[in-house]
């Protein structure tokens, strides 16, 4: 059987004309939380499109710290049909980035999964398909590795690689069936070592910093699925 291989986030930009809508729907990575400088990926990338000279596409954010999978597939129908007001056409693209809330075990380490790991494979399905059927254009920004030695975040919620792994392996996976383009930034970061990990993370070791930031930004740009 023959493969289709995604599309790149720079193709889907190159073959349109007019200036595009653009949906950024999930957590804090999306919304930006850890960056006072520049304001998150999203609205460095919404920067780079304000200029005279910009294409001008308009991009808007959606996340909201704390965010799992149930609440961003509840809120993605009505969030893409509110955002068409350009010549009333619909959202042409969507940037997906949620499951590391999912992945937390509650109160300690071996704790209960914030998100039971069998719901989490059907709801993370649900939302790819849901978002799928409203736009041909999605691609998903995998989450960043935490650094263990952090946890627990807020004294509540531990973090760890191995469970960040298993969510991300079956979004991941979720992701090419049905053709959508997946980021893999925690394996992306984490082969980049420990230190430059811990470098580019805030000190609450879960989300990144003013330099992670740039660097996911640039990791999207130049991203070739």
């Amino acid at each position: 059987m023959q493969t289709i291989s995604a599309p790149s986030l720079a193709s889907v930009l190159q073959q349109n004309s007019c200036p595009l809508r653009i949906l950024a729907l999930g957590d804090s990575l999306i919304y930006g939380f850890g960056d006072p400088v520049g304001g998150g990926w999203v609205e460095r990338l919404r920067r780079q499109w304000l200029g005279l000279e910009s294409p001008a596409h308009a991009l808007y954010n959606l996340g909201i710290r704390g965010d799992g999978v149930i609440q961003v597939s509840q809120r993605l129908e009505q969030e893409f049909y509110r955002r068409g007001e350009l010549r009333n056409r619909y959202p042409d693209l969507i940037f997906l980035s949620v499951g590391v809330n999912d992945s937390a075990r509650l109160s300690r380490r071996d704790g209960k999964l914030f998100t039971d790991f069998e719901q989490f494979q059907v709801q993370i399905a649900n939302l790819l398909d849901k978002a799928r059927q409203l736009c041909s254009s999605v691609f998903f920004v995998g989450m960043v590795p935490v650094d263990e030695a952090k946890m627990p975040f807020l004294d509540c919620f531990y973090f760890n690689h191995v469970d960040q792994y298993r969510y991300k392996e079956v979004t991941k996976q979720a992701c090419q069936a049905l053709n959508i383009p997946y980021l893999d930034t925690f394996d992306l970061w984490l082969g980049r070592g420990e230190t430059w990990v811990r470098s580019h993370l805030c000190p609450d070791g879960l989300h990144p910093n003013v330099e992670g930031y740039q660097a996911l930004l640039q990791d999207i740009v130049s991203w070739k699925p």
